[in-house]
């Protein structure tokens, strides 16, 4: 049974700091609440409906995998159960139940990390382009949604507004200097290959990733949200079938069917069809409960 979808929050005793595509964030005085509402963005356009329970799943498959790869590095999570939350939450303790974290204030890196396993979206239009993605040769012949030999490490920009870009190694050494570079790939990749192994096992094959770093008292940290349906490709094992777009657990769906509609990409986001906002959301509910093992708390 879905709860009821939360698209924007209004937590009028709470310090709104700021609203994001999908998360609102609140300042706690030493931490920040971060709220996953329900709200869904596709090329970069926040969509005028919400896909009910979206913000819970992000939240609690991110969870998941913040806690298996506490050992690789440490993350921003302060407290996921709201009755661990600061006393000034607990009056919104129900809207904020399975969907929020408590974090740490890190200084976010001006650089989003992004590692592919398998060539697809804007690196397969690359590819098909130079034969490369962000400035790495790849082999001649593949087609899309090929598995790479090795995973590989592609920054991008973090665009506020718009489009973010894919950039070289070097570009993002320019920009958070070539140590910290260094240490996110070093990080990204071995936090991939960790995830994709297990996810395997699972019957999800995770085709590429973003994640996030910041730096807290000077340690570099795991921030935002991880490996989930939004800031990654989930295709399904069994599906799988290389030279052409995979089934998806995440949302690919709605981009495919604003593609269908011819959707030009601009705001405001078209009114979805019931049956699109639907499935959306059983996709998001079935790759949490085939990763983690547990239905929706």
């Amino acid at each position: 049974m879905n709860s009821i979808p939360i698209y924007e929050t209004n937590f009028s005793s709470l310090k709104f700091l700021k609203r994001g595509k999908v998360r609102d964030i609140y300042d706690l005085g030493e931490h920040l609440l971060i709220v996953a509402t329900d709200r869904l963005s596709a090329f970069d356009v926040v969509m005028p409906q919400p896909i009910p329970d979206k913000g819970k799943v992000l939240t609690q498959i991110s969870n998941y995998w913040f806690e298996i790869v506490k050992d690789i590095i440490p993350n921003h999570i302060v407290a996921y159960d709201v009755g661990k939350f600061p006393k000034e939450c607990q009056p919104y303790k129900e809207q904020l139940r399975g969907r929020s974290i408590v974090v740490k204030k890190a200084k976010p890196l001006a650089v989003e990390c992004i590692v592919r396993g398998y060539i697809s979206g804007s690196g397969w239009n690359e590819y098909k382009k130079s034969k490369s993605i962000c400035g790495i040769r790849l082999p001649d012949g593949l087609v899309e949604s090929s598995k790479l030999p090795e995973p590989i490490f592609t920054p991008s920009t973090k665009a506020e507004v718009g489009h973010d870009e894919n950039i070289s190694f070097d570009q993002a050494a320019s920009i958070i200097g070539k140590d910290v570079a260094e240490k996110v790939k070093e990080f990204a990749l071995a936090i991939y290959k960790r995830a994709t192994q297990i996810a395997e096992t699972k019957g999800i094959i995770i085709a590429d990733t973003k994640m996030e770093f910041g730096f807290f008292n000077g340690e570099l940290i795991l921030i935002d949200e991880l490996l989930t349906p939004d800031s990654s490709r989930f295709w399904s094992t069994s599906k799988y079938k290389p030279g052409t777009g995979q089934d998806s657990f995440d949302k690919q769906f709605v981009r495919d069917y604003l593609l269908s509609i011819n959707f030009n990409k601009q705001p405001p986001g078209p009114i979805m069809p019931d049956f699109v906002i639907q499935k959306t959301s059983e996709l998001y509910r079935e790759a949490l409960k085939l990763l983690t093992g547990k239905e929706l708390q």
